[in-house]
């Protein structure tokens, strides 16, 4: 897996469960294939390189389906939909397998209604799995059946600290794009800066927005604030082990992963309350929740962090609590093993697919 991010670090750690769960049998075919030896340079080619990919992902499609009784596609919006999970989609009910489309995207609604092959392709699928009730929420209004299965954290593998004392140390961690609006956390943190001079942002990620981030940073003329490049699931934890505050400010979002390896870390969240982050931070109970696009309102609710005793350990510690409990994977195991049963039984129904 070549690219960063949450749908990337879920489906890790759900292929790591998932091959120790007795009865199931897992592989991995990736929707951007490394091509062989000299094929390998077509990939380097703009344009060139998208339709070369496609082909080695169809190639693989057809040659490996075939051998399982379950198709599981992460999905993405827009292009990234029709490149990625559709050809699974397709290939699966080719075979008569069961076609299961695991939706991720914070744009849900706006390719749905505004992408007229959107809501026909993802009826391709015989089920659809969504991180949150959020999404669920979106796809019914487009008359959609989903079924939420939250994603989960590994809480051993993340450090844990109480912050008795919070730290003007903050920490930005998704990546740069626009609808991320990482802009947003720079400019709050200009203005806790001008309160607390000694305040410090690590601005974790990358994107294309890395260069206008960078510009930003340096006419607000800020000081203390790291950009660290792409960062491995391991060093994230160290990232949110040396952190006091958490910002996260997304005009689009669905349910970032980011917001709930925090609260397994026990840090502090300030974020923007789009889409389904209500859902995961319940505001003044386990975070703070501005509109979004609000810089003054999160630099006064981090500064509110900052000065009021006690209100970040309290949060804190509701939220690794609901975080236990809800975003685990004791949480999820048996939704996911009962989805996949119910799958393969019908595929083996639908397309006589041998036991």
């Amino acid at each position: 897996m070549d690219i960063l991010g949450g749908q990337a670090v879920q489906l890790a750690r759900l292929r790591d469960q998932l091959e120790n769960t007795p009865g199931l049998e897992v592989g991995f075919l990736p929707m951007n294939p490394r091509l062989p030896g000299p094929l390998r340079l077509l990939q380097r080619v703009k344009y060139v390189r998208t339709v070369a990919t496609s082909i080695g992902y169809w190639i693989l499609l057809f040659s490996r389906v075939r051998k399982f009784d379950v198709v599981h596609a992460f999905s993405p919006s827009y292009w990234a939909f029709l490149l990625g999970p559709v050809p699974a989609m397709l290939v699966a009910r080719a075979f008569g397998r069961g076609a299961l489309l695991n939706y991720h995207s914070g744009e849900a609604e706006d390719h749905l209604r505004n992408w007229r092959t959107a809501v026909p392709l993802t009826r391709l699928a015989h089920r659809i799995v969504v991180p949150s009730g959020y999404l669920r929420e979106v796809f019914a209004r487009f008359g959609l059946t989903a079924e939420a299965i939250h994603n989960f954290v590994d809480p051993d593998a993340i450090p844990h600290r109480e912050r008795v004392t919070l730290q003007p140390a903050f920490l930005s961690n998704r990546n740069f794009e626009a609808h991320y609006n990482v802009s947003c956390c720079i400019r709050a943190f200009a203005r806790v800066q001008q309160r607390i001079p000694s305040a410090s942002l690590v601005v974790a990620g990358y994107g294309s927005q890395r260069e206008l981030l960078e510009e930003l940073v340096r006419t607000l003329q800020l000081r203390n604030v790291e950009f660290t490049g792409r960062v491995s699931p391991a060093e994230m934890g160290r990232l949110l082990n040396e952190a006091d505050i958490l910002l996260n400010s997304p005009d689009i979002d669905n349910m970032p992963l980011s917001l709930i390896e925090a609260q397994a870390a026990g840090l502090p969240v300030v974020s923007t309350s789009t889409g389904g982050i209500p859902y995961i931070v319940k505001d003044g109970e386990t975070g703070l929740l501005v509109p979004p696009g609000d810089d003054e309102a999160m630099a006064a609710a981090s500064l509110r962090l900052l000065e009021e005793p006690g209100l970040a350990l309290r949060f804190a510690r509701a939220a690794r609590a609901a975080c236990l409990e809800q975003f685990t994977w004791p949480a999820v195991q048996d939704a996911w093993v009962r989805v996949y049963r119910e799958l393969a039984a019908s595929s083996r129904t639908i397309g006589h697919v041998p036991a």
